[in-house]
């Protein structure tokens, strides 16, 4: 745990000498193993042409392997220990290289999550290199990442935000759960899949799922009786094709949920050892907050802790995935092999799979960007009218050093401010503040201000407005695309926090000033 004295840069460059001293070491200690192991060869040769030339006992030669062993496992242990710290000290040197403004390019940039028709995500940078995605995510499982996806495109009720509020403050001076959370997922980076577990969190149950695993057991243990009774010459071959035949019918029957198995969960082996580690490392972390309480008590399945639950999973895939080995086929293919797992399976999604999401690693996200950002403070989400009310605010992306900071007040009598002046005069990026801050304080994050209150909103821009060849659309016909859908939002439930810039500007002035004015009017009315 880090002193809360300590600034971030000096605990990150602090851990990075203490785990690069611990890949020098661990550097050492596998060269004097490696020239031991070298030795012991040698030593294993000599022993051996004495006993080929009957000089001495082939017993001789027992110490040495053993010895040879013993090194090999020592070697391996050592090795892994050098690779974790190589790992920690590259986790931390990120975190300086974010503190220093070089992170754009350099982690995840969730491009995958970008609509370009969504209300605000491209507009404010929420996805992309250089994004709000990317500054914030240290997600190591796919769900983790759509969970942090899906905080950002939506605004959560203000109890929830405050739940969210809470546990981030709870999780920010852990700094060694997301150490260790970033070591494990890096273990196993180059072969974890992106789409993998996707399919189970959401799983739909279907019915008879017990009834349907009975029948096939039947189905199979009658098959490989009447199989085993002809081949003795007990019964007649009819026999042995009519059950064939029978478990033919069967397989056919229930194609479809073999082919939904699959598609879930077949070859994601790696990805299930990910998450059982990083569920099992939540474990160990004592956790107080209401939210991170309620998402431990989620994951006790059954009073059961979510990994070996986790696991469980694991070795069914295993077993599914088997039946594609050559050698195997013929048995999996005579024992409705794929049915059997295929089931198993479906049954597990059916009790657990709702209970597997990524709050938690969406969580100690947001918690990494609040420990490295002590300056920003976390916002007073208030019931009631519509208000954005902030101090000393500035972009959250941008340098420290290079952040022109504002005050901005909407709410009351102030339903509307225009900003004016020349070129380059960072009217886009206030406007971008204005929006970032608000989706991050409305995802439970802290904010780049000295104080911020806001009501529940929604957000619509039209700073990014691209024309598409492909959908055939010019840039003028695209914003007033956008403009209609934020008048539709601005009539929901949620009041709209809209940031316009120079709209309409593809027609002629006269014209334009008019439109514009009536859409502003427009949205204030509502």
């Amino acid at each position: 745990m880090p002193d809360d004295d300590i600034a971030p840069e000096a605990e990150y460059g602090r851990r990075v000498h203490h785990h690069r001293t611990r890949v020098a070491e661990t550097a050492r200690w596998q060269e004097t193993i490696s020239r031991a192991r070298l030795g012991v060869a040698l030593a294993a040769a000599l022993l051996w042409w004495l006993a080929a030339i009957g000089w001495l006992s082939s017993w001789w030669l027992l110490g040495p392997i053993a010895v040879f062993v013993a090194l090999v496992v020592a070697h391996a242990r050592v090795r892994g220990r050098r690779q974790r710290a190589e790992r920690a000290a590259a986790f931390y040197e990120r975190g300086l290289a974010r503190l220093e403004g070089n992170w754009a390019g350099a982690g995840r940039t969730g491009a995958r999550f970008l609509d370009l028709h969504h209300p605000y995500a491209d507009d404010l940078d929420v996805f992309g290199k250089g994004s709000l995605y990317e500054r914030l995510c240290g997600a190591r499982t796919t769900m983790g990442e759509e969970t942090l996806a899906a905080w950002l495109l939506a605004p959560a009720d203000l109890s929830s935000v405050r739940a969210r509020q809470a546990a981030v403050q709870e999780l920010t001076p852990r700094l060694d759960l997301r150490e260790d959370l970033a070591v494990l997922g890096d273990e196993v980076a180059a072969i974890v899949r992106p789409d993998a577990l996707a399919a189970l969190a959401t799983s739909a149950p279907r019915p008879s799922v017990t009834r349907l695993r009975a029948a096939a057991a039947v189905v199979s243990a009658a098959t490989v009786g009447a199989v085993a009774l002809w081949s003795i010459g007990w019964a007649p071959v009819t026999l042995a094709l009519g059950a064939v035949v029978l478990q033919g019918v069967a397989r056919w029957r229930l194609r479809e949920r073999v082919r939904d198995a699959d598609r879930a969960v077949a070859g994601h082996g790696p990805d299930l050892d990910l998450l059982a580690g990083v569920l099992e490392r939540f474990e160990r972390e004592p956790l107080t907050s209401p939210l991170l309480a309620r998402l431990r008590d989620d994951l006790l399945t059954g009073g059961r802790h979510p990994a070996p639950v986790v696991r469980r999973l694991r070795f069914l895939v295993d077993l599914f995935d088997s039946r594609r080995n050559q050698f195997f086929a013929p048995v999996a293919l005579l024992t409705l092999w794929d049915v059997h797992c295929a089931l198993a399976i479906e049954a597990w999604r059916a009790r657990h799979g709702a209970s597997i999401g990524g709050q938690l690693e969406t969580l100690a996200s947001l918690a990494g960007f609040a420990w490295e950002h002590p300056d920003h403070v976390y916002p007073d989400v208030i019931e009631g009218e519509a208000r954005f009310e902030a101090e000393g605010l500035g972009h959250p992306l941008m340098l420290q050093e290079r952040c022109v900071r504002n005050d901005v007040a909407l709410g009351g009598a102030t339903r509307a401010l225009i900003v004016s002046g020349s070129n380059m005069s960072g009217k886009s990026t206030l406007l971008r503040a204005v929006g970032v801050n608000a989706v991050l304080a409305l995802a439970g994050a802290p904010v780049r201000a000295t104080r911020l209150h806001l009501s529940r909103l929604s957000v619509g821009a039209t700073l990014r407005i691209h024309d598409s060849l492909q959908e055939g659309t010019s840039r003028f016909y695209a914003e007033l695309v956008r403009l209609r859908d934020l008048v539709r939002i601005a009539d929901g439930p949620v009041p709209l926090l809209f940031l316009l810039d120079e709209i309409l500007h593809g027609t002629n002035s006269h014209d334009r000033r008019l439109g514009a004015a009536a859409v502003v009017s427009g949205l204030v009315q509502r």
